[in-house]
């Protein structure tokens, strides 16, 4: 047990990666030592945030925010740092002191709707082997070659076709709210309560971690609706940013750098059973950007292949999902527009992403011909998916033979021009423009005219730009060169003592009542903290209620980098150089003010010149500095 709250904190710090949090949320792009993100605290429109794995720190160039790892998750959860905590601890096994337990309901809700989801999972499962009315599932699923070893790696179960089976079994164990609250149980027209699932097959739904959370449910019997019933989003239970296999495809999805989303829980469970193991699907929702984030995080090169029915409807949704792809990491790079095999730099990684479409043999869906055709074969499908760009426009050209007039001819060149403006290459573009201009047997020069008219449209409009904020008054540059002072402690490669620091530092050089309060604490915390990561570890577990505070900390955690690599004689100039110049900046403000004042009592003439003896003592003090 751990003997304070601050304890607490520093053992769950530990445990925090700084890149793994945030790419939990954000997108991340590696560049030098650091990594680049949209940030998710302002309407961002490029990277403008920063993480730095070696000092654990976050930083909105734009925006301003910034902070640790804790503090990231206290702001983009927007809930109390207390909560955050004590979930923290919950979940790394750190055990509170005594006074800090939370009570039942706060601790143990999502643990107990868990427990009582995996508690339905097993009964499910169990049931499906031993339930009078399951032989009917039981045909189904082998209908679909569902062998017993995929039954048993998915958990798949039978809702009996009664009002209250599950119901009876878990009320031993569980409270009714809990089992509500998981989506188990519905209140009955007569005030009872009733299974939520029934006649149904069972498909438990597992987050990344493993755990059951949801459920979806197969319908079996001829005109029964809706053909699938899921879960509805609860505490434990987020549609839009969850995955179905990822918990058992996510091994794969790192091997093969590379992931195959799917549509249907039936489609994934056909593929990880004969070795597409790197297959997902969402769970009855339309693809999400949370989805793509979560995704990010296991393929390295973002390779992602869309795999959907090869219908109107799937066709639509691989155009959706796409969409949603790369609108998510538009600002990381481009998508990669084509194969480039001949080219040295093919390699490099230049792309946000790359998105391919699995298209098997039209009317067949991703379950269907993997079970007629075997596992080895789609894979081949895997290997020679067409990027997007190429299935979009066989997707427009394959209605070649329909266009018979110019106009119907026009409307196809439109949507086609529509994806081919997105090609940066130019030689690669008019090749494409050649190729469609070919099968729709028109002008090429024609087309081509009209995909420059377009662009040039585009770049009329108005881009907006991040720039960094400049300081532009005097108050801002004193600010900046306070923080410039307190940097000179949170340096990692600074070889001089803390007392030799304080040394070099006037008093009273250090105003701003913000920076005080830092200051102070640095003083307080100096008097057992002898190692600088300590230190700044330290100083956010004291800011953590005061985001204003944790944003001036990693603002002089950023300026610190300035002093690393000085040797010690150089380290103590440049701190010397900053304190001359914010007193130059404090003498120039208090000239100033007594400017003011002596001109407001040019009619008292001794008020007046006790004045102007001070503006010279202040001017000959500041010549002198010089």
């Amino acid at each position: 047990m751990a003997n304070s709250f601050e304890e607490v904190i520093s053992q769950i710090k530990d445990r925090l990666d700084i890149v793994d949090v945030v790419s939990q949320y954000v997108v991340l792009k590696k560049s030098g030592a650091n990594y680049w993100g949209i940030c998710p605290f302002h309407n961002d429109k490029k990277p403008s945030m920063s993480v730095s794995p070696s000092r654990g720190i976050f930083k909105c160039f734009s925006c301003g925010a910034g902070g640790d790892a804790l503090s990231f998750l206290v702001k983009i959860q927007n809930r109390e740092y207390k909560d955050v905590i004590l979930e923290l601890a919950e979940k790394y096994g750190i055990e509170l002191p005594t006074k800090y337990h939370a009570s039942a309901d706060t601790k143990n809700q999502k643990k107990d709707m868990i427990k009582a989801c995996r508690k339905a999972a097993m009964f499910y499962h169990s049931q499906l082997r031993s339930a009078d009315d399951a032989n009917k599932a039981m045909t189904a699923l082998r209908k679909r070659d569902v062998t017993d070893e995929v039954i048993d790696k998915f958990t798949l179960g039978w809702a009996p076709n009664k009002y209250d089976t599950l119901y009876k079994e878990l009320k031993k164990e569980f409270k009714d709210d809990i089992l509500e609250k998981a989506g188990l149980i519905l209140k009955s027209n007569q005030g009872g309560w009733i299974d939520r699932f029934r006649n149904r097959i069972i498909i438990p739904i597992q987050n990344e971690n493993g755990e059951y959370v949801a459920f979806g449910a197969r319908a079996v019997d001829e005109g029964q609706n809706p053909k699938y019933l899921n879960s509805s989003d609860s505490l434990i239970y987020n549609k839009s940013k969850l995955l179905f296999g990822l918990c058992t495809a996510q091994e794969s999805i790192k091997a093969n750098d590379g992931v195959v989303i799917m549509e249907g829980y039936f489609d994934v469970i056909s593929a990880q059973a004969h070795g597409v193991e790197n297959a997902v699907a969402s769970c009855g929702t339309a693809l999400t950007a949370e989805h793509v984030k979560l995704l990010s995080r296991y393929t390295k090169s973002r390779r992602i292949f869309l795999s959907f029915d090869t219908d109107n409807a799937g066709v639509n949704a691989t155009k959706k999902g796409s969409a949603v792809i790369k609108e998510t990491l538009a600002t990381l790079g481009d998508v990669k527009q084509f194969d480039e095999s001949h080219i040295s730099t093919a390699s490099d990684n230049k792309y946000a992403c790359e998105i391919r479409v699995v298209s098997p043999p039209q009317g067949k869906d991703p379950d269907e011909f993997i079970r007629t055709m075997g596992g080895e074969m789609f894979k081949e499908y895997i290997n020679n998916a067409p990027l997007l760009i190429d299935f979009l426009l066989n997707n427009i050209l394959k209605d070649k033979n329909s266009a018979k007039t110019p106009q119907e001819k026009a409307e196809l060149v439109e949507r086609s021009i529509e994806i081919l403006k997105d090609v940066n290459n130019k030689i690669i573009q008019s090749e494409y423009v050649k190729m469609v201009s070919g099968v729709l047997n028109i002008d090429e020069n024609a087309m081509l005219k009209e995909l420059t008219k377009r662009e040039r449209l585009g770049d009329n409009e108005v881009k907006i730009s991040y720039k960094q904020k400049v300081v532009t008054n005097s108050s801002q540059f004193e600010v900046k060169a306070q923080k410039n002072l307190l940097s000179v402690f949170l340096a990692s490669d600074n070889t001089l003592s803390y007392q030799k620091l304080n040394e070099l530092l006037p008093e009273n050089i250090i105003q701003d009542e913000k920076l005080i309060i830092v200051k102070n604490t640095i003083d307080k915390l100096a008097c057992t903290i002898n190692n600088v990561k300590e230190l700044t570890k330290n100083l956010y577990t004291e800011f953590i209620e005061d985001d204003n505070l944790t944003q001036i900390l990693t603002d002089i955690v950023e300026l610190s980098e300035a002093f690393n690599g000085l040797e010690p004689d150089e380290f103590e100039r440049a701190v010397k150089e900053n304190v001359v110049r914010l007193k130059r900046c404090y003498q120039e403000k208090e000239a100033e003010k007594l400017r003011q004042q002596y001109q407001q009592v040019n009619d008292d003439e001794i008020e007046a010149l006790k004045i102007q003896m001070q503006l010279r003592d202040k001017i000959k003090l500041r010549t002198g500095d010089k």
